[in-house]
This record gives structure tokens, sequence and C-alpha cells, in this order.
């Protein structure tokens, strides 16, 4: 996953590196702080309503120091503080250049796998304080339906029994609420009724399985 992510920035028309102010300058940055030397780049410290004013502004004078960045930005995702001069910027940088794809298009990424991305993000959106990022999301089952709508199973995987714990809630309330979430946002993108359906597994040792990164279009190398 990481080799891909590197690749990605080949060619790419801007590179932007966020850093959650919180954690704030961990080896894990400072190691990609030292990969990004000579490249132009944008840096983000996001979740900066979660931090005092003097604790960002050591990291700010910290970072300043490595020469690494164009320009740096303060943002919270969440408040949206910042999110706007920040996007500013790139629609500026970006270099004009013809549709790579149909306007109603809304992703070249194959639909299972989106639908994928959306839940998981939504899993991260209601548990990104209690449940690590190694949690896999898998489009099992696909059922065009007749009247227009479409059935959707999932499989989300999990590392730790106690995980799947934290995804389900007391009494399945959490999984209901993920669930709601995704189904919204999955009937926006695909313009029609979705009944989705998610099912919580435990795999100590997905991380290592080639299947997993097969379905997600991942080189497991990587």
């Amino acid at each position: 996953m990481v080799q891909a992510a590197w690749e990605g920035t080949v060619g790419a028309d801007e590179i932007v590196l966020v850093v959650d102010a919180r954690a704030g300058m961990t080896n894990e940055v400072l190691a990609l702080v030292a990969a990004l030397q000579g490249r132009q780049a944008v840096l983000v410290f996001n979740k900066i309503d979660l931090i005092q004013p003097e604790r960002l502004l050591e990291l700010t004078e910290r970072m300043n120091t490595r020469g690494a960045f164009t320009e740096a930005f303060m943002v919270s995702a969440q408040t949206g503080d910042g999110v706007v001069d920040l996007v500013t910027l790139l629609a500026r940088r970006a270099p004009v250049g013809p549709w790579l794809f149909p306007e109603e298009e809304i992703s070249d990424m194959p639909m299972r796998l989106l639908a994928a991305e959306i839940t998981r993000e939504k899993i991260f959106f209601q548990l990104h304080q209690e449940l690590p990022y190694s949690t896999m999301v898998l489009t099992d089952g696909w059922e065009e339906r007749d009247d227009g709508s479409v059935r959707i199973d999932q499989t989300i995987i999990v590392l730790r029994k106690n995980q799947r714990g934290i995804v389900l809630g007391k009494g399945g309330s959490r999984i209901k609420s993920i669930g709601w979430a995704a189904r919204q946002e999955l009937e926006g993108a695909f313009e029609r009724r979705v009944h989705l359906f998610l099912h919580v597994q435990v795999d100590e040792h997905w991380l290592e399985d080639r299947g997993y990164y097969r379905a997600w279009l991942l080189d497991f190398e990587a």
C-alpha cells in the first residue's frame, strides 16, 4: 500500500502531505519529509481544533527548518477552518487539461470498489479514535434488482475480536449508524436506491493475505 502511494506521486500535479497535528512530528512523518526533499510539496496540519495554538506554532517552526515545502496550511477538516484556502491554492496550481472521463461518470474506480471505499470512510469518520486504519471492507455481493435498486453485501474485516465489538457497538447500534451513513452516500453516488448489508469478520492475518490486496487493486509486494 505504501509503495502504491509513492508511485502515485510520480507525475502528480501536486503533492500534499497531511499531518495529524495532535501526533506531531513522529518518526514516520520525519521520514516522509526527508523523502520529499527536492519535490514541490504542500504541508497540511490537520485537526488544529484539537491542539493549543502554542503547540501548533512549535510544529510549524520545526517544519519550516526542514525547507521541504512550498506552502504550509493549518486546517480542521471537522470544522472547515483553513480548508477553503487550501482548495484555492490547489485549484490555482492545477494545470488546465481535457476532461479524462465523461461528466456524468463519478469515478473511474469500479463500482464495487467505490462502494467499499465509501463504507470504509464512514467507519473511520465514526470510529477514528477507537479503530486502527488496518481495517478492510470488501464488497462481496452486488445484485441488480428489477425495480432499479441494488443490493450490496459487504464484509468489514478487522484484526482483533475486540475491534469487532467496537464496529458492532452496543446492540448493533454502531454498525447500524455506519450502514445508514454509507447507504445515504451510496444512493447519492449511484443515483438509485441501495439495500446495504454489512457483516463484520475477524482475520488476524489479513494484512498478509494477497487476496485482499488484489480485491483493492493493490500490489501485495508493496
